[in-house]
C-alpha cells in the first residue's frame, strides 16, 4: 500500500507547534513544539508527569488538544482512523490478554490492521519456540516478547510508537526487544519513537532524542550533536574550584576527592573546549547522566 498522496515523503513525520493540553489545575503540555523527521529511531525521555504519555496521546488522537500537530501529514483530531492505517502503538509487553491463543493473537491483528503481512509474523515465529495453540498465560516473559515482535515487524507501519515497551522485562530480553527491532523492522522508510525510564538500553539505537519537562521540550538534538554539544571532565580536588568557575551544568562527586563537572559548550556564556579539556580528562556524557542533569530540581 502506497503513502497517500497528501503524503509528502520529504516532510517531517511530525510536525507539532503550542501544543496546550490541561487537566483541571495540572498542565501537562505547555506550548509544547518539536519536529520529526522520516527515518528516525527518537527517545521521548522524561520523569513522571512530564507530559509523556499525553504528547503520545495526542500523536495517536486520543485526547484533545490546543495547538497545530500534523502526523503524516494528517491531524489526528479529525483523520485519526486514516492515521491509524499508518502507524502502529504498543504500550507494554503485558497488555495481552492472558487467554488469548497466539494464533488468535494473530487473527486479531490481521483482522484490525490493514498493513499486518501474516507470512513475515509466520516466518518469524518460525524460529522460535512458540506454538500457536499456546495461551498467553502458559508463555514466559521472554516468549511473549517475541510473539509481541512478531506482531509488530510484521506490520509495515510508518511510524510505530513504543510507550515503556519493556517494563517489568529482565536485562536479558530487553536487550533482545531492542536489537531484534532494529536488526528485523527498523528501515529508512519507518519513524519509531520510543519512552523509556531504562535510558542506558536505548542510548546506543537512537538517532535523535527529546527531554520533556514540565510540558515543553528542554532538549531536542541528534545523538551526534549531544557528543559535541556536552562535555564531562573529571576533575582532581585540587581542580575544582577552577571548574566550579567555568559555570558546569552540573557536578557529582566522586571516590577519593574527584568531581565529574558536565558542560554545555553551546551555552551562551559557556567556556571554550579547550578551557574545558585544560580541567581534566574528558568525554561526551552518557544519556543519563544528562538526563539527571536536566532534571535536576524535578523532583524537588
Amino acid at each position: 500500500m502506497s503513502a497517500p498522496a497528501s503524503y509528502d515523503n520529504e516532510a517531517p513525520v511530525i510536525s507539532a507547534h503550542g501544543l496546550r493540553k490541561a487537566y483541571k489545575a495540572t498542565v501537562a503540555l505547555d506550548g509544547t513544539a518539536f519536529e520529526i523527521a522520516p527515518g528516525r529511531i527518537v527517545g521521548l525521555i522524561g520523569p513522571n508527569g512530564a507530559g509523556k504519555t499525553t504528547a503520545l496521546k495526542a500523536i495517536l488522537g486520543l485526547t484533545p488538544f490546543e495547538g497545530e500537530l500534523k502526523v503524516l501529514g494528517r491531524d489526528p483530531r479529525t483523520q485519526r482512523d486514516e492515521l491509524m492505517n499508518d502507524v502502529c502503538f504498543i504500550a507494554d509487553v503485558a497488555v495481552l490478554p492472558r487467554w488469548i491463543r497466539v494464533g488468535q493473537a494473530i487473527d486479531f491483528v490481521a483482522g484490525v490492521h490493514p498493513r499486518f503481512d501474516r507470512a513475515k509474523c509466520e516466518r518469524f515465529l518460525a524460529n522460535t519456540k512458540l506454538d500457536k495453540r499456546q495461551r498467553v498465560r502458559e508463555l514466559s516473559k521472554g516468549m511473549i516478547v517475541q510473539l509481541h515482535l512478531a506482531l509488530v515487524m510484521a506490520i509495515d507501519a510508518r511510524l510505530l510508537v513504543l510507550d515503556e515497551p519493556t517494563l517489568g522485562l529482565d536485562v536479558l530480553y530487553r536487550k533482545q526487544f531492542y536489537q531484534r527491532l532494529l536488526e528485523d523492522y527498523f528501515d529508512e522508510q519507518k519513524t519509531i519513537i520510543i519512552t523509556t525510564h531504562q535510558v542506558e538500553e536505548v542510548e546506543h539505537i537512537l538517532t535523535d532524542v527529546m527531554f520533556i519537562r514540565d510540558g515543553r521540550i528542554v532538549l531536542d538534538a541528534e545523538m551526534e550533536q549531544v557528543g559535541e554539544r556536552f562535555v564531562e571532565v573529571l576533575v582532581n580536588a585540587d581542580r575544582v574550584e577552577a571548574a566550579r568557575a567555568l559555570r558546569p551544568l552540573d557536578e557529582r562527586a566522586l571516590p577519593f576527592g574527584k568531581t565529574v563537572a558536565l558542560f554545555d559548550l553551546q551555552r551562551a556564556d559557556a567556556p571554550s573546549r579547550a578551557e574545558v579539556a585544560g580541567l581534566g580528562e574528558s568525554r561526551p556524557p552518557g544519556l543519563a547522566d544528562l538526563f539527571v542533569a536536566t532534571m535536576k530540581g524535578t523532583y524537588a
